[in-house]
């Protein structure tokens, strides 16, 4: 096989290097705004959910994959989608995934039958898959390896504060008109952004390979089958013949994906990258901390809203301090990071997001706001020293020709990880939430025990209607909910505490070498031939 990618010392300038620093600054401006969307579109109708079912009539089902077929097929189709970028011109796959966006949204003002919307935003998730690792690569390939660092420290700092912003904007948006409003702004902003986006320069890959397609078909099947295996695994369970059957599937699929591209001339992605300890250690560290981030979003915003008693916009005001050490630390990377280097760094976010979520296992059905922000800050102050390093760590892994895969790469393992997350999450919670309330609701009528021990806002919908009993029902269901949630948050801290040991192990360090059994590890893979060069 010829390795098409070459080593990161040898990469040629991108055209689009070549412009002013005024253009290069609106290239950010306008990635960032891209970004934001497409993070924001992935959280922002979870606040909208309980209308769209009463407008709709749609099943919890329904409204479950009205969110979620935005993200399993954004995670399905980022990979292609970034190649396409690459050899065809990223400004044109970042132009056509915004049409595609707000088209699919303007569709969604007017459907009025859940499937339409399942289908919908099924569309829109494809135009994401184009926005997404075009808005990275657009800016990896403008600015040079000097300025690299810190404009990839703006881009994911903003990306991981798009689920916040998402929320904030949508709980204003509810504050004052209807669900459908969401979808107006949604197609207004790619609309917005489609102009500005014809204003800045475009860059391609100059040796403009064949697409690799059996690949691409492999890894969209792989990634959709998978994410869709976690999606499903909070409502049916892990042992549900169709959550670990497409979960066998879609790893086989990946298998048969890194066989393939083994063999071929011109790959879609060179799998001996996840060889590079850097490129493996960002990949990997994406993929827990946005376990961790979407996991607590998942219980979190029930514990806020029904347990709290927030309204949407509340609950987005109580969770924006998130935003302020996720944004701070991911511009300053490009100074911590050469100071302590990739293993410690890495190993210190992961242990703080471990502690964030050990220490809100505090919270109890009256804890004043404060008991939830001061772990909250330590959780995102993690976070904010894991989300530039390892978005970094993944793109200078890759020539500036493959800018778009890589991105991908990058934007593949935040949905792989926010999926898990949820799903973990999800199954912990609706396990034990069941387990405990079901024997303390002996005394209540058998009708109201079933649906109340299915979820928490069921619970409280029940509640309204038993008269005297309202309070003792609603105290119960929420004292159950919160000894679920201690042990979700639990068993994610301890799995995010462990990942941060493994993580750490294998990252290298300030020196940019491992610890001593990775580097004979990899030196005898260079020694056979057997992977890429890693010194």
């Amino acid at each position: 096989m010829v390795n098409t990618y070459a080593r990161s010392d040898q990469r040629t300038e991108a055209p689009a290097r070549l412009g002013s620093n005024r253009a290069r600054i609106w290239t950010m401006i306008v990635a960032c705004m891209g970004v934001t969307l497409v993070i924001a579109s992935m959280v922002a109708l979870n606040t909208a959910l309980g209308d769209i079912a009463v407008a709709t009539s749609a099943t919890q089902t329904q409204l479950t994959w009205i969110v979620d077929c935005y993200s399993v097929a954004l995670a399905c189709l980022l990979l292609p989608a970034g190649a396409i970028g690459d050899r065809y011109g990223r400004r044109g796959a970042f132009l056509v995934g915004l049409a595609t966006f707000a088209s699919a949204s303007v569709a969604s003002t007017v459907f009025t039958e859940p499937l339409q919307l399942i289908a919908a935003r099924g569309v829109a998730g494809v135009g994401a898959a184009f926005i997404m690792p075009a808005t990275l690569s657009l800016l990896t390939a403008t600015y040079g390896e000097d300025e690299r660092a810190k404009a990839t420290g703006i881009w994911a700092g903003v990306a991981g504060s798009g689920a916040v912003i998402g929320m904030l904007g949508s709980g204003t948006l509810l504050h004052f008109w209807s669900w459908r409003s969401i979808f107006w702004a949604f197609a207004a902003s790619a609309a917005l952004i489609f102009l500005l986006a014809c204003t800045i320069k475009s860059s391609r890959d100059d040796e403009s390979t064949p697409l690799d397609w059996p690949g691409a078909v492999l890894i969209a099947g792989a990634v959709a089958v998978f994410v869709y295996s976690m999606l499903e695994a909070p409502a049916r369970g892990w042992s549900h013949p169709l959550v670990y059957g497409s979960m066998v599937v879609g790893l086989a699929l990946a298998v048969a994906f890194g066989f393939v591209e083994m063999r071929r001339r011109h790959p879609l992605l060179d799998v001996r990258l996840f060889r590079r300890p850097d490129f493996a250690t960002g990949s990997a560290t994406i993929t827990v901390f946005f376990m961790a981030m979407f996991g607590f979003f998942f219980v979190i915003m029930q514990y806020i809203q029904l347990v709290r008693g927030y309204t949407p916009i509340q609950t987005a005001f109580a969770l924006s301090p998130l935003m302020a050490p996720m944004l701070t630390l991911s511009v300053l990377s490009p100074w911590y990071l050469p100071r302590m280097g990739l293993r410690l760094v890495v190993f210190l976010g992961l242990l703080l997001i471990s502690a964030g979520f050990l220490w809100m296992r505090v919270l109890q059905i009256d804890s004043p706001y404060w008991d939830m922000m001061w772990p909250l800050l330590v959780m995102s102050t993690g976070i904010g020293f894991c989300t530039a390093p390892s978005t970094l760590a993944i793109m200078t892994a890759v020539p500036d020709g493959k800018q778009g895969v890589a991105s991908a790469v990058n934007d593949t393992t935040r949905e792989v990880g926010a999926a898990l997350g949820i799903a973990l999450a999800g199954s912990i919670l609706a396990a034990r939430y069941a387990h405990v309330l079901t024997p303390r609701l002996a005394a209540f009528p058998a009708p109201v025990r079933g649906p109340a021990s299915h979820s928490l806002a069921q619970a409280i919908e029940i509640s309204k209607s038993l008269g005297p009993q309202r309070g003792q029902f609603a105290n119960l269901s929420q004292t159950a909910f919160l000894q679920a949630m201690e042990s979700s948050l639990l068993v994610l801290g301890l799995i995010i505490a462990v990942a941060a040991l493994a993580i750490g192990a294998w990252a290298p360090g300030r020196d940019g070498r491992q610890l001593r059994p990775f580097r004979l590890i990899t030196a005898l893979r260079r020694a056979d031939g057997t992977g890429p060069d890693v010194s």
